[in-house]
């Protein structure tokens, strides 16, 4: 019964039309209804100190970046010159600092803004900038116990079992080597493996790596009302692709439309930034803000009233741009946008944004803006007030991709947090508080003393992550105390009873690589752990090194975009696509493997 609901969780999650805290719940649920889990226990999860570890990181690394410790420290990186090795080496190497002491993915959404501008700034395509620095977020967290989730679950999991925790600097000798080791390919040998996606960053427009699906509206005054396509091709001197043009909410290929445009015309097309001026400047073709209608009444049974649809197609305006401006933005993994659409988000009447333009997977969408469900590494043209934009995006869950201005945090304030960090680091190397605890404490007095607004600090905790955390240990332990994680471990050591210890090692390392790459890290973690003392203790040797190899495989998610958020969040903004991935991803994971194994049996012999 374990295995079919580790089998049903894990093909849930590949298949990702759920998300993946709604999965683990669903498995939690699953197993104690089954008698897998006890009734009792089934959420103690939510109290586990791995839980409360992560979500204190979470609200730290939030301080940090209030306080100014990163703009400080991006303010230098922009300083670097032409030279794409240098460019690379300074952000992959700044990543890499800055994930050992924060979320991974908190210092990749701080330094993707700056990536994007020193593309910008020296007219390189994105692409070879950005999947770089995702993968270097993901070897920096190897380096300390609260660089990544797998590092805190395998560091408590060795509590439960011998009593005494991994400690703060107990995963850097080998995580710092790994790392290094993994920076240098990077930079001198991997970057060449990344696609260099057509068009390259300049000012006016930020990227031309993907496809953008564009509404415009023929108005009154609209020099292009009477002519048809080719005539406005003939006026613009350009070729625009024109994918449809919608007229009385009838929509006809761009193709097949032999016409005059009429007044109250919707063109559907693909243009960036540069082009949408164009169109306005030369035709008067405008943006439209698509009408936000209640999601109640959009959802009802068919009992809308045509006429009045109709009419509210016509009643649409040009968007004003008096006062706005226009930002390129991603949307992130725990972005409230995730599965809705413009009209259910209320987008302009609750947040004061239009949607001008979405982009996915450097292809091209087909649906009406209005009728686009939204998903994680969207890119989205947005307008809206420069005073209110940062608020509003922050809220909804969006980074940033425009220009990143530097302000730098209070003096006072970005000494108190650095003092604070260190203070709780401290604590957890003299074994003075557990990690949790010194954490948690640091994260509190965070708030008291203003380093972070309350509000914010509630904003921080990646709320999926946490469920994700809470629901999977329960089931985890299901692995373990039903004798499944030993009957793996039996199969496994059956197979390597011939060879030496370490090929069996491998084999764990690969499993648990191939695993994190499918379904979340720390779930792959989770799961592995069990799995990894069983076959510690059928070798009888120590359950240290095997323990290493979960922990480090399990945060080696390379291969996919799906497999760890930071590979999510440049999806969007490097124009990449899913087979681009493994092309870099697959030489790196044969590097850190081999670099990590041997480390493994010097710094934790069996």
């Amino acid at each position: 019964m374990v295995f079919i609901v580790l089998g049903l969780t894990l093909a849930a999650f590949i298949w990702g039309r759920f998300r993946y805290d709604l999965v683990a719940l669903a498995a939690l649920l699953g197993s104690v209804m089954l008698g897998l889990v006890p009734a009792e226990s089934a959420f103690t999860g939510f109290g586990h100190p791995a839980v409360i570890t992560v979500a204190a990181v979470l609200v730290l690394s939030r301080g940090f970046e209030r306080s100014g410790v990163v703009d400080i420290i991006a303010n230098q990186v922009l300083k670097v010159g032409e030279n794409l090795l240098l460019q690379l080496l300074v952000l992959v190497g700044t990543v890499v600092l800055l994930s050992g002491v924060m979320n991974n993915v908190g210092a990749l959404a701080l330094l993707l803004p700056v990536a994007m501008r020193l593309a910008r700034e020296h007219n390189t395509s994105p692409s070879l900038l950005l999947m770089p620095l995702a993968f270097g977020s993901l070897l920096g967290g190897l380096t300390t116990m609260i660089g990544t989730p797998p590092n805190i679950i395998i560091s408590s999991y060795r509590r439960n079992v011998t009593d005494e925790a991994f400690s703060m600097f107990s995963f850097s000798p080998v995580g710092i080597a790994v790392a290094l080791v993994g920076l240098a390919f990077i930079v001198l040998v991997g970057w060449r493996l990344t696609p260099k996606r057509s068009g390259q960053a300049s000012t006016d427009e930020m990227f031309d790596t993907a496809n953008y699906l564009v509404e415009l509206k023929v108005g009154e005054e609209s020099k292009a009302k009477g002519l048809t396509l080719q005539q406005l091709r003939d006026e613009l001197d350009e070729t625009i692709p024109v994918l449809a043009v919608v007229r009385d909410d009838n929509r006809r290929a761009g193709y097949n439309f032999h016409g005059a445009l009429e007044e109250g015309d919707i063109l559907l097309l693909e243009a960036g930034p540069d082009e949408l001026q164009m169109l306005e400047d030369k035709v008067g073709l405008s943006a439209i803000a698509e009408l936000e209608e209640d999601p109640e009444a959009e959802d009802a049974e068919g009992d809308k009233d045509p006429v009045n649809k109709k009419e509210s197609a016509q009643d649409r305006q040009p968007v004003d741009t008096e006062g706005l401006q226009l930002i390129e933005a991603v949307v992130r993994n725990d972005s409230m946008m995730i599965n809705r659409s413009v009209r259910q988000l209320r987008l302009n009447h609750q947040f004061g944004l239009h949607l001008v333009a979405v982009a996915r997977d450097g292809g091209r969408l087909k649906q009406r803006l209005r009728d686009i469900r939204f998903k994680n590494g969207d890119v989205l043209l947005l307008q809206g007030s420069e005073n209110e934009m940062s608020d509003s995006l922050a809220s909804l869950g969006c980074l940033p991709l425009a220009s990143r201005e530097l302000h730098l945090g209070q003096p006072r304030k970005l000494a108190m947090s650095i003092a604070i960090f260190a203070l709780a680091i401290v604590a957890m190397l003299f074994d003075l508080l557990p990690a949790a605890v010194a954490m948690s404490s640091a994260a509190l007095i965070s708030l008291l003393i203003g380093v972070l607004p309350l509000r914010e600090g509630y904003q921080a905790i990646d709320g999926p992550v946490i469920v994700l955390l809470a629901a999977m240990i329960p089931v985890g332990e299901a692995l373990e105390t039903s004798g499944g994680a030993d009957l793996i471990a039996n199969a496994l050591l059956g197979f390597g009873s011939d060879w030496p210890v370490v090929v069996t090692m491998i084999g764990l390392f690969l499993l648990s690589m191939l695993l994190s790459n499918v379904v979340n890290n720390a779930a792959a973690a989770l799961l592995m752990a069990p799995i990894a003392v069983s076959l510690a203790n059928g070798f009888d040797v120590s359950l240290d090194p095997f323990l290493m190899v979960v922990a480090v495989s399990a945060s080696c998610a390379f291969l996919t975009p799906i497999g760890h958020q930071s590979n999510t969040l440049v999806l969007g903004p490097g124009g990449y696509r899913f087979g681009d991935y493994w092309k870099l991803g697959l030489p790196l994971s044969l590097v850190v493997l081999v670099v990590a194994i041997p480390m493994i049996l010097l710094v934790w012999p069996l």
